[in-house]
């Protein structure tokens, strides 16, 4: 897969499932969806979706999906698989599939992801892909990956982290400004402080999130069997 994040929870494998794989739950953590609602239909262990993201206040890009779960494994773990597709004209992903697993370690549950997608636009969309949107849409999910932590862990809610993560930025922004009157150099450190500073711990940070696979990892059987949304 294309793109990989992985963050390690402490919390109740059985809460972790549930804010992950109840759509209702899942939109309140996750930056890249605004909307997640069910879909009737599908087979009979899958379940069809569909998908809405606020691009722009006037701007919503939709789009459907179709997921699976596998609770109980021999090993442990647990895992579950999706496809999507947006036939939006404004959208720059076509399709895509995905993964999560769920890994409990006597540390807590190693939680994480691999996807990857197809971009429309010929080559204008692969250049906007690799320049812009793919480093985005990784940033995304690994800021949500921290949110979902710190809602487990804490008991911090994703509205509350969102108002953290907002306060600490206009905090930053407002030191950098502050500095501008005693010159090109004073700004500069400021820009450099805000920029190398660790977030707060009550603040969702992308950089708290494992990026690349430890080791080789391999796609879920389950994704295969995964008909086309």
């Amino acid at each position: 897969m294309g793109l990989y994040v992985e963050t390690r929870i402490r919390a109740d494998l059985e809460d972790l499932w549930e804010r992950t794989q109840n759509p209702v739950q899942h939109q309140r953590w996750d930056l890249r969806f605004t909307e997640i609602t069910c879909l009737p239909g599908g087979p009979s262990d899958a379940q069809r979706f569909r998908y809405a993201t606020r691009v722009l206040p006037f701007l919503t890009v939709t789009g459907t999906g179709i997921s699976a779960g596998e609770r109980r494994r021999a090993d442990g773990e647990r895992v579950s698989a999706l496809r999507f597709a947006s036939a939006h004209p404004l959208s720059l992903l076509a399709e895509g599939s995905g993964y999560w697993r769920y890994v409990p370690t006597p540390d807590g549950i190693r939680f994480l992801t691999g996807y990857d997608y197809r971009t429309r636009w010929g080559r204008l969309g692969a250049g906007v892909d690799r320049l812009l949107f793919r480093p985005l849409m990784g940033w995304a999910t690994a800021w949500s990956f921290d949110r979902l932590r710190l809602w487990c862990e804490r008991g911090i809610s994703p509205a509350r982290s969102l108002w953290h993560a907002l306060a600490e930025l206009g905090v930053r922004l407002l030191a950098v400004l502050s500095l501008l009157p005693f010159g090109p150099a004073a700004a500069l450190v400021a820009v450099m402080a805000s920029l190398l500073l660790p977030p707060l711990s009550t603040t969702p940070a992308a950089r708290r999130c494992l990026r690349r696979p430890p080791a080789r990892t391999a796609t879920p059987t389950l994704l295969a069997r995964l008909e086309n949304p």
